[in-house]
């Protein structure tokens, strides 16, 4: 089984994760897709709960009929919380699984800070996926910037973003973030 498995805070999940997800699927770049909410933000962002955060990746796999799991490793390892733990946790727990952690290009001018980033390489051969605005990768479309942060904003002035968000993924969060829809 080859999984991708995408970190991150989700907080929401929302259709920028979910066009990722889809081409990951669509390409058959992975069999099934695994989401891993971050247990806390390494820069100590603010986040609703990780078990709100849980249960709105939950709502958001649902989308997939079951190519799409979520993880809550990072719950249970000790902190910090690094993804290279992780990676091995799972790795562990699933024996005949080979897992590729799914990578950002916004992200890549900081892997040089990330514990263990070699390893990562070597033992998870990355996804690197290109994102609106930071590097153009070769062999990933360039998926559009969608802010988290801009959404909560939205929710928290009660501001609609259903146009941002699905659904079931506003369902679950009830407002978490304020009266938004």
């Amino acid at each position: 089984m080859h999984v991708g498995l995408f970190g991150g805070s989700f907080n929401p999940p929302h259709v920028g994760h979910a066009m990722v997800v889809s081409w990951l699927l669509w390409t058959e770049q992975v069999e099934e897709v695994w989401l891993m909410p971050s247990f806390e933000h390494p820069f100590d962002k603010e986040m609703i709960s990780f078990d709100q955060r849980l249960k709105a990746c939950q709502a958001f796999a649902s989308l997939f009929d079951g190519a799409v799991k979520v993880t809550d490793i990072e719950a249970h390892l000790p902190r910090p919380s690094y993804t290279f733990n992780s990676l091995e946790a799972l790795s562990a727990k699933h024996a005949n699984t080979r897992f590729r952690l799914v990578v950002g290009s916004d992200i890549l001018d900081q892997v040089h800070a990330w514990h263990r980033w070699d390893d990562i390489v070597e033992h998870y051969d990355p996804l690197l996926l290109s994102r609106s605005g930071y590097r153009t990768l070769p062999g990933s479309p360039v998926f559009p910037e969608v802010s988290s942060t801009d959404i909560r904003a939205r929710l928290t002035e009660g501001k609609s973003v259903q146009d941002l968000v699905p659904a079931v993924v506003l369902d679950a969060i009830g407002n978490a973030y304020g009266d938004g829809e």
